[in-house]
């Protein structure tokens, strides 16, 4: 099913938390909605869902105004952060529940439940324990029970709020895994609101960057990772260094420090942020003369595969976080206390076009 939302405007009392939002859903394909909260990512998961009614705008479904339909007509599956299943039930009757309750001309008979939410519980690797209840489950198997009552009613499009919000990291991470092989399996239309970025990166085909209830920018992982639209794009998509200062005709002057930036050569005395993230700092040891900014070394962590340094710069005490392999700290063996010296291997910078004189 392909999915459409136009002009979508929803204020609550003084606070407008969609501004005359346009988007498409791709037929198929798994679509994260990423921001921080409050950015309306979920109040447009709701209205897409029937959960919650635009004050102005329309949601298409496959071409079709259905911005007034109730929730039941819309053929969609929800999955809370919370799970919502019925205690008292077990696992095979919280996933045969919408099947139950639909209407008697269009409710299967019992074989045909039992066959279906079988069928289901295979597909999430959890059919050993159908006669359970909801208390006695892990989060994540829980979270996988809820997926499968979602699917039993055959839903055209999926929609999860944070499906795993709940749970701990290394769940999370097992789980958005299994997500991502499940749905290339069923191919499912699917939306999910998340905050985590790992978490989008890693899962969606594409995603939608939300912020103060406007699209910052919308693309694929690799394309909203690597070519950020906006300085809330990049600062949101992982963490990263800040250079502010001045361009003029190709170099950046931050501190006492100048940069070349020559995608802006253009550009004349005009005020600018260099946006670096901590893996494309190169680390060395100074010497004098050395070009770059100078910096001295106030903490460093090194386990596992990465070491992260914590710098100060000389010129400005401004800190800035670098990232380099465990290998590579090894050999240079930088000291607490020690100068060193960056240089920026990547920058992206951001002018303010009404700054240039």
């Amino acid at each position: 099913m392909t999915i459409e939302v136009k002009n979508i405007h929803k204020q609550f009392g003084a606070f407008t938390a969609l501004d005359n939002v346009s988007l498409q859903f791709p037929d198929g394909q798994l679509t994260a909605l990423l921001g921080p909260s409050g950015c309306g990512k979920t109040t447009l998961l709701r209205i897409i869902a029937g959960l919650e009614f635009p004050d102005s705008g329309s949601v298409l479904l496959d071409g079709d105004d259905a911005s007034r339909r109730h929730v039941r007509e819309r053929q969609v599956g929800f999955v809370f952060q919370h799970y919502a299943l019925f205690k008292h039930m077990t696992v095979f009757e919280n996933v045969a529940f919408g099947l139950r309750v639909k209407p008697r001309g269009e409710r299967p008979s019992e074989q045909q439940i039992r066959e279906k939410v079988m069928r289901l519980l295979e597909l999430v690797q959890l059919d050993w324990i159908a006669d359970r209840y909801p208390p006695q489950l892990s989060g994540g198997q829980r979270q996988r029970i809820a997926l499968a009552r979602a699917l039993a009613v055959e839903p055209r499009v999926l929609l999860l709020d944070e499906p795993f919000g709940a749970l701990d990291a290394k769940v999370r991470k097992e789980l958005r895994r299994w997500l991502r092989r499940l749905h290339d399996e069923l191919h499912v239309t699917s939306i999910f609101v998340t905050h985590d970025q790992e978490e989008a990166l890693e899962v969606a085909d594409q995603v939608v960057l939300m912020n103060k209830g406007h699209i910052e920018q919308i693309g694929t992982p690799d394309q909203v990772y690597n070519h950020p639209a906006s300085p809330f794009v990049y600062g949101f998509l992982g963490n990263v260094n800040l250079f502010h200062g001045r361009v003029n005709e190709g170099v950046l002057a931050s501190g006492g420090v100048e940069l070349d930036v020559p995608q802006h050569a253009d550009v004349r005395d005009s005020q600018a942020v260099g946006y670096v993230r901590p893996h494309d700092l190169e680390v060395d040891r100074y010497a004098p003369g050395a070009e770059g900014i100078v910096v001295k070394l106030r903490r460093a962590h090194a386990i596992g595969p990465l070491a992260q340094l914590d710098l100060e710069r000389v010129d400005n005490a401004e800190l800035i976080e670098a990232v380099m392999s465990n290998d590579r700290f090894g050999k240079l063996a930088p000291k607490e206390g020690e100068t060193l010296v960056v240089r920026p291997r990547r920058m992206h910078v951001f002018v303010d076009e009404g700054s240039g004189i």
